[in-house]
């Protein structure tokens, strides 16, 4: 794992606060913004920008808050879908304002197709243990319900400022680093996209082509991601963990693809999405999980009286590329081995290697 501090390109994070009125949402943004309880709180708020220096990853964060109102669900609408996380609140002490997530905010979220991660957040939490209304096993069947939408729940006090800012540091985590665009949370394995991004990470890192993540190839990863190397004992513990749960994930060479894919899945586990974001940025992918067109495609200046070849370094990595996947070792790729070897392009199709070599 390492540092959540390379998220490349965001330059900032759009919280949109949405939920029945009533339900503090006001009362929560000025209780991050401000230092004391507010006391004349207006009915909505302007955007509220919070500095960078308030989170780990310092990225600088907007807080959106937003009308229940039916005349201004046209300007709620616009707002969701331009958030890049959404806090939906409810109050402790109503269980009625639980229950309209379920009735409404969380079905409506899908309606309007906006796919980006949920906190729910049980506001007005001192009210709740006073009068034991609401408590978090209360919404554990909403989270598995909408367990593709909801990123986790908290409840929080701005009485009396408790969890503000843990509130806002979930919404900002899981905006940088959402978990549904890589990780299937049903199924509990990567996704495609996913899972063809690392596979070709693995081989790029595998620098002697031999099917495995030795110790420095490992090592040689972890400096270019996170610039922080492994220790001997961390690297034994990594390969203990694989070899734990699957034997095939380790060999005598070092942590095989099924072992790194597997690592991966532990990542997401554990909670820790950020490790498996920042390896993918690193390498030139977007949030969309492709490549980035600056990382794709380097600007090639040349004359007309110029021509362009490659270096020997890159003839012997595709020398190496190519031995990896001549399984048969018959000095040429069948079909089934070229199809392997595009199998890591995200925008991969049929005839991928006909379609764009056929003018040569």
């Amino acid at each position: 794992s390492g540092s959540a501090a390379n998220s490349n390109s965001i330059t900032g994070v759009r919280i949109v606060v949405a939920g029945d009125r009533g339900t503090g949402k006001s009362s929560l943004i000025l209780a991050i913004a401000a230092e004391s309880f507010p006391t004349n709180v207006p009915s909505v708020l302007p955007p509220t920008k919070l500095p960078d220096d308030m989170f780990p990853d310092r990225v600088p964060v907007t807080i959106i808050d937003t009308s229940s109102s039916l005349e201004n669900k046209d300007e709620l609408v616009d707002e969701l879908k331009r958030a890049d996380a959404v806090v939906l609140t409810y109050a402790c002490d109503q269980t009625s304002t639980l229950y309209r997530l379920t009735t409404f905010w969380l079905p409506e979220l899908r309606r309007l197709e906006v796919k980006v991660p949920v906190i729910v957040v049980g506001c007005k939490s001192d009210l709740a243990d006073f009068k034991q209304v609401i408590g978090l096993e209360m919404v554990v069947p909403i989270m598995k319900q909408f367990r593709e939408e909801i990123d986790t729940c908290i409840e929080c006090s701005a009485y009396k400022r408790l969890r503000i800012s843990e509130v806002f540091n979930y919404a900002q985590k899981a905006a940088i680093y959402p978990i549904a665009p890589l990780f299937n949370l049903e199924a509990r394995t990567l996704k495609p996209r996913c899972m063809r991004a690392l596979k070709r990470i693995f081989f790029l890192c595998d620098h002697d082509k031999d099917g495995a993540l030795n110790d420095a190839e490992l090592c040689g990863l972890q400096v270019k991601c996170f610039n922080d190397p492994l220790l001997p004992s961390q690297v034994i513990g990594i390969k203990g963990v694989v070899q734990q749960t699957l034997p095939e994930g380790v060999n005598e060479n070092g942590i095989t693809l099924a072992g790194y894919l597997f690592l991966h899945t532990v990542f997401f586990e554990q909670g820790s999405p950020e490790t498996t974001w920042t390896i993918l940025r690193k390498h030139g992918y977007g949030n969309d999980i492709r490549l980035r067109d600056d990382h794709l495609l380097p600007p090639i200046i040349r004359t007309t009286h110029q021509s362009v070849e490659l270096t020997c370094e890159a003839v012997e990595f595709l020398k190496g590329i190519f031995t990896l996947f001549d399984n048969d070792g018959d000095g040429a790729l069948n079909e089934d081995e070229l199809d392997d070897l595009f199998s890591t392009a995200p925008e991969r199709h049929d005839n991928f290697f006909y379609r764009h070599f056929a003018h040569l």
